[in-house]
């Protein structure tokens, strides 16, 4: 006696794994997912190249210093007055992400100290002696830098900076403020000069000095192109 199987059983599998109708057809459940699966990728590549555009938007940006069109004056106070130079910034740059300072560097080229209030030799005599190791020992330490490691905004172009200024090769966390305008950078700042080591004539270090004594601080006017 034969046992009739049930016709379902007989019907063809549909590669979804369900049995298709009796006119062979499927319900097209794995064509749906096929979809789905496609519209989720599809959606995640749109999202990663989003995350990768806004990435590449907010890039840091270089801008490199330009040393012929950039000035650093100095002046240095004693109690009969005062002298007054010029340095040249060797190189450098300043970075910037989304238009915003974010930091920098400033190599200063120690060799090209110059007094611009003298003549002669008083010149050559105040020049020297600046270079020597009574001071700045320039043969020794021919670079002095500042390094810019924190910035805060204080208005639309001014920050708030925290360098690093390495100088006869001592280094020493300065604080001062810089102003951007277009492709330019302003800063101005005290430096004691005690802290790295230049102590020649310091009321602070040496008595009896009277009108031979140098003061410890000594200005910088930094004015720096882009």
């Amino acid at each position: 006696m034969k046992i009739k199987m049930k016709e379902s059983s007989k019907r063809a599998k549909c590669q979804c794994g369900k049995t298709k109708d009796p006119n062979g057809n499927c319900d097209g459940s794995h064509a749906n997912t096929n979809r789905i699966i496609k519209s989720i990728l599809f959606t995640l590549v749109i999202f990663a190249g989003s995350v990768f555009y806004a990435n590449a938007t907010s890039l840091v940006k270089e801008n490199k210093i330009d040393v012929k069109e950039s000035t650093v004056f100095w002046k240095g106070h004693k109690v009969t007055g005062s002298h007054e130079g010029e340095i040249n910034v060797a190189s450098g740059s300043l970075l910037f992400e989304n238009k915003k300072l974010t930091g920098g560097e400033v190599i200063i080229d120690m060799n090209s100290l110059v007094c611009t209030d003298l003549t002669g030799e008083y010149k050559g005599k105040l020049e020297g002696h600046l270079k020597s190791d009574d001071f700045f020992s320039v043969s020794k330490f021919p670079r002095a830098t500042l390094k810019i490691v924190k910035v805060s905004l204080v208005n639309e172009n001014t920050y708030e900076c925290m360098a690093e200024l390495n100088i006869k090769g001592h280094t020493e966390e300065v604080y001062f403020n810089t102003t951007i305008k277009k492709n330019g950078a302003l800063t101005k700042l005290k430096i004691d000069r005690t802290k790295f080591n230049v102590k020649y004539g310091s009321g602070s270090f040496f008595k009896g000095l009277g009108d031979n004594m140098i003061y410890d601080e000594f200005d910088l006017v930094i004015n720096l192109s882009f």
